[in-house]
């Protein structure tokens, strides 16, 4: 497809998108943007955040904080009681849950019960295991990847943010420069829609969200996936090892034909391709066959258009093999 066709489609039928770049052997080379933004311009990227975790968990283990994954949950909060009939929550482990194999006592999330607790890990916590089995792929959105955050909180004694900035952010050169806390719903809707707030969300209690809330750039989005792609190399520098990039990004469960890994979508195993993906059509891609990496920001839009589709049926055959 022509660039001229494919700006035509991206203008007609993806039109939350604010920004599109692709990057292949470290050049960047194609970028689209539209409703008036820039590569400055930040997104809330939902579910990407959970891959953002996902290195920070990563790097708290390299660091020590973190013995292992293995480790079960409940290991990070010894003053959180659970019921006593409740059995499950005990033997889940940090792994079970990266790899949204852990069960969850909701069909259908209580979002305005975990939205209005002010304690959004401890909602969480009471609300993981019940009587489904570890083990079975049960992918949970929001309510549930705050318990990373609370992990991370409890084993480095920071806050998430204070964490990824001295780790991750400030040596990728991103920035994320504070705490964003919603004083109302009201806040909360526009937040989503928000074209100018850069921060991370966090609860009444300062701990900050692991399954959504984090405000990225379309530009660090790319640092994001380039470190994917290098290997965790960044400007010569080791930012996260290579065996937990591996890790993070082969198949450990499915949901139905897709591969998820710890926090990442498993989207390619021949090419080892794999993505960060959240609402609204935001997606970190990384091909490592191809060496490319496609960032789309995108603003929040219900049934937005299939991001995977674009980029596998045009962006990607556009910018291989040259």
């Amino acid at each position: 497809m022509e660039k001229e066709k494919l700006e035509q489609m991206l203008a007609k039928k993806y039109q939350n998108m604010g920004a599109l770049i692709v990057q292949k052997e470290g050049k960047q080379v194609y970028e689209y943007y539209q409703q008036g933004c820039t590569v400055d311009s930040p997104f809330h990227v939902f579910s990407v955040t959970k891959s953002v975790v996902s290195l920070l968990i990563g790097i708290a283990i390299e660091k020590g904080f973190i013995k292992s994954i293995d480790q079960p949950v409940l290991d990070f909060f010894p003053d959180y009681q659970p019921d006593k009939r409740e059995k499950t929550i005990q033997k889940i482990t940090v792994k079970d849950m990266m790899t949204m194999t852990a069960p969850y006592k909701y069909l259908i999330g209580p979002y305005t019960k975990y939205f209005s607790s002010g304690d959004w890990v401890k909602a969480s916590l009471d609300l993981l295991g019940g009587r489904g089995k570890i083990g079975e792929f049960r992918y949970a959105p929001l309510i549930g990847p705050d318990i990373f955050c609370g992990i991370l909180r409890n084993a480095t004694g920071m806050s998430v943010l204070e964490f990824a900035n001295q780790q991750l952010f400030q040596p990728l050169g991103i920035d994320v420069p504070r705490d964003v806390v919603f004083a109302s719903k009201e806040e909360q809707m526009e937040f989503y829609k928000s074209k100018t707030v850069r921060g991370w969300v966090t609860d009444e209690k300062g701990t900050h969200t692991g399954g959504w809330g984090l405000m990225l750039t379309s530009s660090d989005m790319l640092k994001i996936g380039q470190l994917m792609l290098s290997g965790g190399i960044w400007n010569g520098e080791r930012i996260i090892s290579e065996e937990w990039i591996r890790s993070s990004t082969v198949v450990q469960s499915r949901w139905k034909k897709l591969g998820y890994g710890l926090l990442w979508w498993v989207i390619d195993e021949e090419t080892h391709s794999f993505a960060a993906l959240g609402d609204g059509g935001n997606v970190i891609y990384v091909n490592s066959k191809e060496k490319m990496v496609i960032v789309i920001a995108s603003y929040f839009q219900k049934k937005a258009a299939d991001r995977m589709k674009l980029i596998k049926e045009y962006i990607e055959p556009m910018f291989s093999g040259r």
